[in-house]
């Protein structure tokens, strides 16, 4: 039944161990008269879902490009076909707003502001298993969602820092930020307390967050003070069995943030700043950034795979969905 899809190469992808990342599936025009269509894609989805499982766990994210998705209705029944349980968005930092169904805008940052690399919901007890992006509108430069396989990043920083490692498997990371009010779309973790935890009431808040783990320290202009942690940074992937940077401890340059207090060791010392921007570099250095197409499917696994935001000066809408 694979053979509904087509494996493809294109130049941005990069090989790991003969293994081609991200894998890049588009229709087998040999297959079928009517392959692009968005029914076609979703029935096919059904029957090959085995295959594309271990595809996801093989390689760690898959591109779908070609097929005839256009519109978020088109989306959401993609997303639906994989029959992935939906993954509540609750104590999430990002700005974002449903679309319909499990369709949610990915984050409404402006499009000129850059977006670190991190794992979707690093800090939270449970984080999404899988993600998807879809592109509704192109960039026509830049706007790319650059990715990286996560165990890469930690066997390479291990190597260079292993003592900065060791400390960090040891104690993880505290994180201590500002939430506001209302959400301030101007950053990439700024939405307010009242959107994070899905209520205007204070003493409901901090019950929402207690089951995450999150202290809330109330201020006096309104915000709060979100204290997670500590947190594990280095993980285990059990189903690969490797360790991964499960993190989003760098890049965090925000407006009420300073990134050197605002993160710390597990035993509350400073992170060496210098070799927090030596982490970025490498990072930056393994990652792949794929322009969009309009009608791209990106589906990652949020366990294998860091995800950022490049920035853009034109139109661009890609939209997500997260599943458990």
């Amino acid at each position: 039944m694979a053979d509904q899809f087509l494996e493809v190469q294109i130049p941005q992808q990069r090989t790991y161990n003969s293994i081609p990342f991200p894998s890049v599936l588009s229709p087998n025009p040999t297959t079928t008269a009517v392959p692009c269509s968005v029914s076609h894609l979703t029935e096919t989805i059904k029957t090959q879902k085995p295959f594309l499982d271990s595809l996801l766990h093989k390689t760690g994210a898959v591109l779908f490009r070609g097929f005839d998705v256009k519109t978020a209705e088109d989306f959401n029944e993609v997303v639906e076909a994989f029959g992935y349980e939906e993954f509540p968005y609750v104590g999430g930092r990002a700005p974002r707003t449903n679309v319909v169904g499990r369709v949610f805008t990915s984050n409404e940052l402006p499009p000129d502001q850059k977006i670190g690399f991190h794992h979707e919901m690093a800090q939270a007890p449970e984080s999404p298993s899988e993600l998807f992006f879809f592109c509704e509108v192109a960039p026509t430069s830049g706007g790319e969602t650059p990715i990286v396989l996560s165990h890469i990043i930690y066997e390479r920083i291990r190597h260079e820092y292993p003592e900065f490692v060791e400390k960090l498997e040891k104690h993880g990371l505290i994180y201590s930020l500002i939430l506001q009010e209302d959400d301030d779309l101007s950053s990439p973790i700024g939405r307010g307390w009242k959107s994070t935890f899905s209520t205007q009431d204070k003493s409901v808040a901090e019950e929402r967050a207690a089951k995450l783990g999150i202290k809330l320290e109330w201020m006096e202009d309104g915000g709060v003070k979100r204290i997670t942690g500590p947190v594990p940074i280095i993980k285990y992937d059990k189903s690969r069995q490797r360790r991964i940077w499960f993190t989003s401890m760098v890049d965090w340059e925000d407006v009420g943030h300073d990134p050197v207090k605002a993160i710390t060791f597990g035993d509350c010392t400073p992170l060496p700043a210098d070799l927090c921007y030596d982490c970025l570099k490498i990072i930056e250095e393994e990652c792949v950034a794929i322009p969009w197409q309009e009608g791209d499917v990106l589906l990652i696994d949020n366990w294998a795979v860091l995800h950022g935001r490049r920035p853009t000066n034109s139109p661009r809408r890609v939209l997500a969905s997260l599943c458990k």
